[in-house]
């Protein structure tokens, strides 16, 4: 019960970090375009997040919890533990640099890592994990696809409006697509997490295991105010990566990037598909500067985020297996 008292405290603490370094991206536009203050924005995330938690299915949740085997008893614990702390270590450290990660990504290549180190490949669902490859594609190439063309499509409709009009009316776009933003990554990412929670629950002993989890309502409002916490204190150096040093974009553009990064989202949500939320809207952003001008985007930028993105994968998974081997020696 001690160690999954530390298990639970380190998906606490994931979920506080994802908060905190990854639902910023939601708002890095709405901030860049000055729709909304900073704090005013990172309380609209908060609660869109939170909301975003609380409203959607579990369907994301089941997918998560079911990449990877991870067995039963302290095996299993250490193999969620050695996940989270590698989620952690690996956020915060790209955070430092202003660059934003996937903690998705880091989630699932932590517990695959994990559950190597204890279990082999034998660990692995391979049919779930084909889930997560859609995801990528989803995330990175429709992100971008979505973007470029709501951008273009938008630009199309409003070619003769007044342009102090349609800054108006873009403002107040923003504001409402931010908040869907928001409300999407709260579905996508609070719903990992969650899956994660039930399933220390579950081999811990609390819950009786079965084919897939009914998510505690208490769980549900703990990963949303954990996120919503953890989002409240902001995520500056990731605002300005995202929404300021990548594109500098107008209204119509930011509110362009954040419909077609919500619409990949929400329907990848609705089919049980886990992704990135970081690559979707970075790519949506990218898509939208693109649309108007390829100089628009700062493509060292780019470059750099890609390289964190590439990275994430095999960095988690090494440090799931690494984590993984050094709680099985100390417990």
């Amino acid at each position: 019960m001690i160690f999954l008292a530390i298990v639970l405290l380190l998906v606490c603490a994931s979920v506080f970090v994802n908060g905190w370094t990854d639902a910023p991206n939601a708002i890095a536009t709405v901030i860049s375009t000055r729709v909304l203050s900073p704090k005013a924005a990172i309380l609209l995330a908060a609660i869109f997040n939170l909301a975003g938690v609380f409203l959607t299915g579990t369907a994301v949740a089941n997918t998560t919890a079911n990449i990877v085997n991870i067995g039963t008893g302290q095996d299993a614990l250490i193999t969620l533990a050695a996940a989270q702390l590698s989620i952690v270590i690996w956020a915060v450290s790209a955070w430092r640099y202003g660059i934003p990660t996937s903690e998705s990504h880091a989630l699932i290549a932590g517990l695959m890592g994990a559950g190597m180190a204890l279990r082999g490949v034998e660990a692995f669902n391979w049919e779930e994990f084909k889930l997560v490859l859609i995801g990528l594609v989803v995330a990175t190439v429709l992100g971008f696809i979505a973007g470029f063309l709501m951008t273009k499509a938008v630009a199309s409709v409003f070619r003769g409006v007044n342009r102090r009009k349609a800054n108006t009316f873009f403002s107040w776009g923003q504001i409402a697509s931010a908040a869907l933003m928001a409300f999407s990554h709260g579905a996508q990412d609070g719903q990992k997490f969650m899956g994660v929670f039930a399933l220390a629950l579950a081999v811990g002993g609390v819950y009786p295991m079965g084919d897939s989890f009914v998510i505690p309502l208490w769980v549900m409002l703990l990963v949303s105010v954990l996120m919503a916490v953890g989002t409240s204190i902001g995520g500056n150096r990731i605002i300005k990566t995202m929404g300021m040093d990548m594109v500098s974009l107008e209204k119509y553009q930011g509110f362009s990037a954040e419909i077609g990064a919500s619409a990949c989202m929400i329907g990848a949500t609705v089919l049980g598909i886990p992704l990135s939320t970081t690559n979707a809207k970075g790519t949506a952003i990218m898509g939208a500067g693109a649309a108007r001008r390829l100089s628009n985007v700062n493509w060292n930028i780019v470059k750099e985020m890609l390289i964190a993105w590439a990275l994430t994968f095999p960095a988690c998974l090494a440090l799931g297996f690494v984590m993984a081997k050094l709680f099985n020696f100390i417990f």
